[in-house]
């Protein structure tokens, strides 16, 4: 057995008992004070998870009027902080003018049923997919390719953001050196960790069949990514 199949075994020894599965979870806003809300704490909620508001017009239709990110919780009640839900943050899409206020509804782990998947190579890549089998994980291909039409190949949160908005996904999975990462896409917490081996081969900026992204001979802003693991933990607030 080569040295590369004992790191991959290593990496993937959580694989067959990774459990990831944040249910979606429907309250009401009980309390709104300067841009943050209380509702009820609940197991299936955790800090940094995120989730609409939505409001109910005398009419009887409802909509989509903010995003909200938890940002404490204590057991009984949890507070929320308010901010603009991106997919609504388009110039053909006008931006509601109407608040969070208490008796709006909350949908927290919301599309965490669809998730990105950032893996260095082919065979983690594959074993992800297979340690979870009740996530839908979005192909890298598709996200390459727009990286890739964007001249980007050193993705920020806020591609990240746009990717997860395009493909109606809550979650981004990273797969790092020496453990896994569940994040929201919209805060960038991360919500869950598996402790994993180590990682021996990379492809940059992540595994997708798309290559050789390239920026524009004039832009000095956007370069290659050096280093896989420390960019990414960057990304996900580390030091």
């Amino acid at each position: 057995m080569n040295k590369f199949l004992l790191i991959f075994i290593c990496f993937f020894t959580f694989a067959f008992s990774a459990d990831f599965n944040m249910k979606t979870y429907e309250t009401t806003l009980i309390g709104v004070e300067n841009g943050y809300g209380t509702i009820t704490d609940s197991p299936d909620i955790v800090i940094g998870s995120s989730g609409i508001i939505s409001h109910t017009f005398l009419n009887g239709e409802s909509s989509i009027i903010a995003r909200a990110v938890v940002t404490e919780k204590n057991g009984a009640n949890a507070k929320v902080r308010f901010e603009v839900f991106s997919m609504l943050a388009q110039k053909a899409l006008p931006l509601p003018k109407i608040l969070p206020q208490s008796g709006d509804k909350i949908v927290l782990n919301f599309l965490y049923s669809r998730s990105l998947l950032i893996t260095p190579n082919k065979e983690i890549y594959d074993q992800i997919k297979l340690a979870f089998p009740n996530i839908d994980f979005v192909d890298p291909d598709v996200n390459a390719a727009y990286l890739s039409s964007e001249f980007k190949p050193n993705p920020g949160r806020d591609e990240f953001r746009k990717m997860c908005a395009d493909n109606a996904a809550g979650l981004i999975f990273f797969a790092l050196n020496g453990k896994g990462v569940f994040a929201d896409c919209g805060s960038f917490k991360t919500l869950k960790t598996f402790k994993t081996g180590g990682i021996n081969s990379y492809t940059l900026p992540f595994y997708s069949h798309v290559e050789g992204i390239s920026t524009m001979i004039w832009d000095f802003k956007n370069g290659q990514i050096n280093d896989y693991d420390e960019y990414y933990r960057y990304l996900l607030g580390e030091e």
